[in-house]
């Protein structure tokens, strides 16, 4: 058996791909209802709840291997991790990114402290460190097809963005491996085929929609107001800011082989990703 963790977009495409090829998938879901369409795939939906120590531990009952995929919150993934040591799970496949104890953003710090208690279980483990979804870029959808513009503060700032179906496909690649040992200890850096900027991001819309699409350069503080008047929790504005004005400093301007490595074929591309979620940012006529 086989535990997935969550069921946002890494996790459920994590399950969906495991049961394809015939492995016994748990995700842990406070919601089993809502995942209706995961469980005809023949997945089992764990009613649980990863801030309740007794709640993962039972959902580990029986699990070998753990797809370890949160929005990073320590006692959560801390739980998962000090009830595997006592569960018998063999390797944890954490999902995590750019982590740093010193980090000026709060999830990455998180990420860092979650590594750090992995890597005193004794566990055999994989970190899979990946650059941004190309899927944050869907959220700018309604704006675009709009506005026809989009503003951010990464500026001219490449980044390395990884669909998220790549990075779930990749921690399945690890978790179905007939031995998944042969992976423990490594950390994969996962990126899509290039890095491009927002500003390239705006010439393929361009060219996929076949209007004009516009990056405005704004400043962080500019940013974080626009997540707060759109009523983001205040943390999270923030971290989100600053996270793009990262990528203005070079933070994401890295890509890796590391894809085809696991997978055998190329990560997809932006290029590719754009054309499949156009309708996204198409103009909505009545």
């Amino acid at each position: 058996m086989i535990l997935v963790t969550t069921a946002g977009k890494v996790g459920s495409h994590a399950a969906r791909l495991l049961a394809a090829a015939g492995h016994q998938v748990r995700v842990v879901t406070r919601s089993p209802d809502a995942h209706a369409a995961l469980r005809q795939d023949g997945i089992e939906m764990f009613a649980g709840d990863l801030e309740d120590p007794g709640s993962v531990v039972r959902a580990l009952s029986g699990v070998s291997s753990v797809v370890l995929v949160t929005a990073p919150h320590l006692d959560q993934e801390r739980n998962v991790v000090n009830a595997s040591s006592s569960a018998g799970v063999e390797h944890i496949i954490k999902v995590t990114t750019e982590a740093s104890a010193d980090s000026p953003i709060a999830r990455r710090r998180v990420h860092h402290a979650v590594e750090l208690t992995l890597a005193g279980s004794g566990i055999a483990h994989t970190l899979l460190r990946s650059n941004a979804y190309m899927q944050n870029i869907l959220l700018l959808g309604p704006m675009i097809a709009a506005t026809s513009r989009f503003s951010s503060p990464a500026a001219a700032g490449r980044i390395g963005m990884i669909d998220a179906r790549d990075v779930a496909a990749a921690a399945v690649a690890i978790a179905g491996a007939a031995v998944p040992a042969v992976h423990a200890g490594k950390t994969y850096r996962l990126s899509g085929p290039d890095a491009i900027s927002y500003d390239d991001v705006a010439d393929r819309l361009t060219s996929l929609l076949g209007r004009p699409v516009l990056h405005e350069w704004i400043t962080t503080a500019e940013q974080e107001a626009i997540l707060l008047d759109r009523g983001m929790p205040a943390p999270v504005a923030r971290a989100n800011a600053q996270a793009l004005s990262l990528f203005a400093e070079g933070d994401s301007d890295w890509v890796t082989t590391d894809i085809h490595d696991l997978l055998g074929r190329p990560p997809v591309s932006f290029a590719d990703f754009a054309a499949e979620h156009g309708g996204t940012f198409a103009r909505h006529t009545t």
